[in-house]
């Protein structure tokens, strides 16, 4: 197995050696990682970081309905590239991840969830691995529609999603179950409708689970209301789409209590809302995204719909107000909103191209060059961001690198002698199933090549840029999932 020495801990500078198996299942990228003897090799690590596995609360797998997109195992596959070990995984599949029963074996999506002999779009990836008989290289948790369908005409019910919860009927539940649980509530792609909204809010009273909000709304307009947008002769969308559910959630929260938690905020009237709500003491978290703090909507000028997202990209002072608000601790995480399309789809114009980007497989890098680079924040906080916030926004806890260290009882080792995080070591390792961990080159200057994503997805304005970071393996369970060591 491979030893990576003298490696640096992210939040201790203690530098260590790893020693770490290679999954069965690995993706290997480079002509080292892929060399015969890597198994058994010993690797200079010194200038790399040890940190937790990165999480992203936020991601479109198009599993089921949509798998010319993107599949679970792309998605996954696109993940632990990018240094991913957790991901949340929303709920606009298709059919829709609502809990309801499929009978029709007709309708759009329904057959492959029926065939393989599952009755909901929740059994079935919870159990996607075992129907699809692959072992996927990245752990996922699983979001819940707050409507029937996403229709936004009738919230769903806590009855046929609550046994999906973690903690619920945990005897009476496999492996998988316990693995994918479903831990938040969104209709992500559209705010939840002033018609379901009380309901929406009761149901994750009643259930404990946070609301993720798509926080913005309009039904006309395809890009930002602005100088950009009447450049192009398309319809604009006003910034206070965002801000109206941004202010009506916060009221609800003060009102129940209810956890919610803002995506992919993008407007400086939104963060100063946040702001002022969590100064309040409110129950309020939010996330931001790669494009929203390296891009503002001049982007659309030079990359077209490549660039067209939702909510859409704001103007140069949103863009820097974005900055601020991750610089001043506002928002609390970043998320990638990953949104595979085809190059096809992307090619029909502002008004029918569908919104959304890909994100994964260079969010650490983007971010890095945007923020840490910029001066807005040190290399520890953006791990912080990506991996300790969004984990515990999921329920879960971020690998403690110094808690594995601190388990070893090798007595024979000499005091202030550098210390080994031996992975193959059950004792040391504490329960390896929970560990997740990424091994980054935070000064590495690479250019974005979308033809090289494991995702079957292209669309992305970040192609040829030039960033500094790099996820260069990822370690989930325990064992190295991927890798592009050198």
């Amino acid at each position: 197995m491979p030893t990576l020495r003298n490696i640096r801990v992210w939040n201790t500078d203690e530098i260590i050696d790893v020693r770490v198996p290679v999954a069965p299942h690995a993706l290997l990228e480079g002509e080292r990682s892929r060399s015969a003897g890597f198994a058994d090799a010993e690797i200079d690590a010194g200038g790399l970081t040890l940190a937790p596995g990165f999480a992203d609360p936020h991601v479109h797998f198009r599993d089921p309905g949509q798998t010319y997109k993107e599949s679970m195992v792309s998605g996954c596959a696109a993940a632990a590239s990018g240094g991913y070990t957790d991901v949340l995984i929303m709920p606009n599949t298709v059919p829709a991840m609502d809990g309801e029963r499929l009978d029709d074996p007709n309708a759009p999506g329904a057959r492959e969830v029926i065939d393989a002999g599952y009755g909901t779009v929740i059994d079935y990836l919870q159990h996607y691995g075992e129907a699809h008989d692959v072992t996927l290289p990245v752990r996922y948790d699983l979001c819940v529609c707050a409507s029937k369908g996403r229709a936004g005409r009738e919230a769903t019910e806590l009855a046929k999603w609550r046994r999906y919860m973690p903690g619920i009927d945990e005897a009476d539940k496999d492996e998988a179950q316990l693995a994918h649980p479903v831990t938040a509530i969104s209709d992500d792609g559209s705010a939840v409708t002033p018609a379901t909204l009380d309901a929406v809010f009761t149901l994750a009273e009643q259930s404990g689970l946070p609301l993720i909000e798509h926080c913005e709304h309009h039904d006309t307009g395809a890009v930002n209301e602005g100088p950009v947008s009447r450049r192009l002769g398309v319809p604009g969308i006003p910034e206070d789409t965002e801000l109206n559910i941004v202010t009506r959630d916060i009221a609800k929260a003060r009102e129940t209590g209810v956890h919610v938690h803002f995506q992919h905020v993008s407007t400086a009237g939104s963060f100063e809302a946040i702001h002022a709500a969590k100064a309040e003491g409110l129950p309020i978290t939010c996330e931001t995204a790669p494009h929203y703090l390296a891009l503002c909507d001049e982007a659309l000028l030079e990359y077209g719909t490549l660039a067209k997202m939702n909510p859409p990209l704001r103007s140069e002072a949103d863009r820097r107000a974005t900055c601020e608000a991750v610089a001043d601790g506002t928002v609390d995480m970043l998320a990638t909103d990953h949104a595979p399309h085809t190059m096809e789809e992307k090619a029909r114009g502002f008004l029918d191209a569908p919104n959304g980007i890909i994100g994964l497989e260079c969010a650490y890098g983007v971010c890095h060059a945007t923020l840490v680079d910029g001066g807005y924040i040190s290399d520890a906080r953006l791990i912080e961001l990506m991996s300790v916030a969004p984990m515990r926004l999921m329920g879960h806890e971020a690998t403690d690198i110094a808690a594995l260290l601190d388990s070893d009882t090798d007595a024979s080792r000499e005091p202030g002698a550098k210390r080994l995080l031996d992975l193959t070591d059950a004792s040391t390792a504490l329960d390896a199933s929970d560990i997740g961990l990424v091994v980054l080159d935070t000064a590495e200057a690479w250019q974005v090549d979308p033809s090289a994503f494991h995702s079957k997805a292209r669309n992305t304005p970040f192609g040829g840029w030039n960033v500094t970071g790099r996820p260069l393996a990822t370690i989930i369970g325990g064992e190295l999932a991927f890798s592009r060591l050198r």
